[in-house]
């Protein structure tokens, strides 16, 4: 049977919750009928990410270049699969969230999109208002978040795949892109609504709403901090003794 669909996950220094992600999509693409395959980038990880990526059986590709949009882009090369669904690594992915974003790239009529976000824990009220921020934007102007996106393979190698000149939001700058091809073949770029993926709030939990300022104002101020990988730090690093060491 030929591949249907790629679920593609970049991986830096994620063995604290790599297992717990690739264990459940073990389970939710067996419920898949059509044949799936996971692809493993291993973002030149220092530990046993690309170990614990093969136990479970995935495709794992080395990427050296430590940026995000580039493992991202090296794993949807060795991709087969007619659509491509990017997970991130310290994210649980549903069946019948597979389901309805197969169902939606099999109509014709979408090139792709994202969902709304829960996270896999209770956090503090201003996480849970940060987030519901978030699912409202999401929607509103068709922006997927990063941790899953889906997308029509035609689409996503129209586009050029994820940006490379910047180290973080490569998820916006390419949902804006494939809306925009989307657009020019009548299709439409659809955010999944009541089916939310339930990612990590580990970011949330790490810093406190001043250190999320700190880090996010001048790149709201002036992107082009985007392209520098220091400005980006948060996405590289974390603070010491946390569990999910370095993650992407």
């Amino acid at each position: 049977m030929p591949v249907k669909y790629s679920i593609i996950i970049p991986a830096f220094n994620e063995e604290a919750f790599l297992p717990r992600t690739l264990a459940h999509l073990q389970r939710s693409m067996h419920n898949i009928e059509e044949e799936g395959e996971l692809i493993v980038v291993d973002n030149n990880s220092t530990d046993k990410t690309a170990l614990i990526a093969k136990e479970y059986g995935a495709d794992v590709v080395f990427e050296a270049i430590n940026q995000i949009s580039r493992a991202r882009n090296a794993g949807a090369g060795l991709a087969r699969g007619e659509y491509l669904i990017f997970l991130d690594a310290d994210t649980l992915l549903d069946d019948s969230l597979i389901r309805t974003a197969l169902d939606v790239l099999e109509s014709g009529s979408c090139c792709g999109g994202g969902t709304e976000v829960s996270l896999d824990h209770q956090t503090q009220w201003w996480s849970q208002l940060l987030l519901d921020s978030w699912n409202r934007l999401s929607v509103k102007l068709h922006l997927a978040a990063g941790c899953f996106v889906y997308c029509l393979r035609e689409g996503f190698e129209a586009v050029g795949g994820f940006s490379e000149q910047v180290y973080a939001s490569e998820e916006i700058w390419f949902s804006r892109a494939l809306r925009a091809w989307g657009r020019q073949h009548n299709m439409r770029f659809q955010i999944i609504r009541g089916n939310p993926v339930v990612t990590s709030g580990r970011k949330l939990d790490w810093y406190t709403p001043g250190k999320i300022v700190l880090f996010s104002l001048p790149i709201l101020i002036f992107p082009p901090l985007l392209r520098v990988q220091y400005f980006c730090s948060p996405w590289y690093t974390r603070p010491d003794n946390r569990p999910g060491k370095n993650d992407c």
